[in-house]
């Protein structure tokens, strides 16, 4: 049970993939010092296009219970299929996860709940399991992938928070949509959720502020991607942080008192920051179509700059924004900085 030190965050970590007996002890022992109590790595690992390294499979569960042996940290590792949750038990692994492709088919979480319902009431009733949200922005998808879970008996069930998977450029590899865990926080109030900073960020300069803006949102904890040498991953290799950096990261965080009444502020901060976030993308996509205008008038020999548009344009865009209660010199600038974004780009 991993979930009943309710006084400070919980911290999972550990990499990506389960690559070699030397690269999970050395993460692993560096993690343990730095009094990280969970070890998380993928033993299985398929990815979206085949080719690339999908773990090395079940000759990587004896690591783990080296791990658990030597460190007497618990382990944790993410199933998808029967043979999965059986071969992760008989290995003694403490903490299953569902990945985000998981938790999205209904069929398959059925058949890890099924497997589960099946195992002795001993090795249930210690158990951890938890679920990734779906790759798409689904809540009843990812509360009813916890339903079926919770109906199988394990001894308790979390959350995990990674975001949702998106087209085009994005700030993030997984948007967060805070919106999302936070309503299922408000519709399953006893539930642990905790946040994937890698699987969100896709990138380690952004582990340490998605981290910190999970705990001003009162998450329960943390699940982060750590390797004895980042740079040499296999997989994953931009969003994973050595145990010394991890160890940075956390002690940067500042853990609010969450007696106090400052849920709605953290909330409201999170929408702040989702809105941001929406705009960047879409400045990013509107220098995209200025870039697709700039080659179609250099084909056909038309001027970049034309005056009369620009000013109808902008009065039209000053009048929109003063009937939304915005201030019309604010507009104005930001209107100004686009423009003159644009025109650079055409060019």
């Amino acid at each position: 049970m991993i979930f009943t030190d309710t006084a400070k965050p919980l911290v999972m970590a550990g990499p990506c993939s389960a690559e070699s007996e030397r690269q999970v002890l050395d993460t692993a022992r560096r993690l343990s010092a730095m009094g990280i109590g969970i070890f998380r790595a993928g033993v299985w690992k398929p990815r979206t296009k085949p080719g690339g390294f999908e773990g090395v499979g079940s000759q990587a569960l004896p690591w783990l219970t080296r791990v658990r042996e030597e460190t007497g940290m618990l382990t944790a590792t993410e199933v998808a299929t029967r043979t999965h949750v059986r071969e992760a038990l008989a290995a003694g692994v403490d903490v299953l996860w569902i990945g985000a492709r998981t938790s999205a088919n209904p069929f398959a979480v059925q058949e890890i709940a099924d497997t589960l319902a099946a195992c002795p009431d001993g090795v249930r009733e210690k158990l951890t399991v938890l679920v990734k949200n779906p790759v798409n922005p689904d809540l009843e998808l990812w509360i009813g992938a916890m339903e079926r879970i919770r109906l199988a008996g394990p001894g308790e069930i979390g959350a995990i928070h990674r975001g949702f998977s998106s087209y085009g450029a994005q700030l993030y590899r997984n948007p967060p949509k805070w919106r999302i865990p936070i309503e299922l926080m408000r519709r399953m109030p006893g539930l642990p959720v905790i946040c994937d900073p890698s699987h969100i960020g896709g990138r380690r300069d952004l582990i340490a502020p998605i981290s910190q803006q999970a705990m001003d949102l009162n998450f329960r904890g943390l699940i982060i991607e750590s390797h004895c040498d980042p740079d040499a991953a296999l997989s994953d290799a931009a969003q994973q942080v050595t145990p010394e950096a991890l160890k940075e990261i956390l002690s940067s965080l500042v853990i609010r008192d969450a007696s106090k009444p400052t849920d709605d502020l953290a909330r409201l901060r999170g929408r702040i920051d989702e809105i941001d976030t929406k705009i960047l993308e879409l400045l990013a996509a509107r220098m995209g179509i200025s870039r697709e205008i700039g080659a179609y008038k250099k084909q056909r020999d038309i001027a970049v700059i034309q005056p009369g548009r620009y000013n109808s344009l902008m009065q039209q865009r000053v009048e929109a924004a003063a009937r939304l209660g915005l201030n019309e010199d604010f507009v104005r600038n930001i209107l100004a900085s686009v423009h003159e974004e644009s025109v650079r780009q055409q060019l």
